[in-house]
C-alpha cells in the first residue's frame, strides 16, 4: 500500500470520527435533511483531502517518505 493511500485511510477515520462529535443540526432548516447530509459529505471529503495533503507534504518536507 502506498503512503498516500495509507494517509487517506488514516485521515478518513480521523475526520469521520471528529465530524461525528459536532452537532450542527440546528443550523439547517427543518425538512432539509438531504441538503444536510450532502453538506456533511462534502465537508468530510474536503477535510480528508486537506488533512492528507498536509500530512503528505509534511512528511515529504521532512524526508520521512
Amino acid at each position: 500500500m502506498s503512503v498516500k493511500a495509507f494517509l487517506y485511510l488514516f485521515s478518513s477515520i480521523i475526520v469521520i470520527w471528529s465530524i461525528d462529535s459536532v452537532n450542527i443540526s440546528y443550523i439547517f432548516k427543518k425538512n432539509k435533511m438531504a441538503q444536510a447530509k450532502i453538506f456533511y459529505f462534502l465537508l468530510a471529503i474536503s477535510m480528508i483531502q486537506l488533512l492528507t495533503m498536509f500530512l503528505y507534504d509534511l512528511f515529504e518536507a521532512t524526508k520521512f517518505v
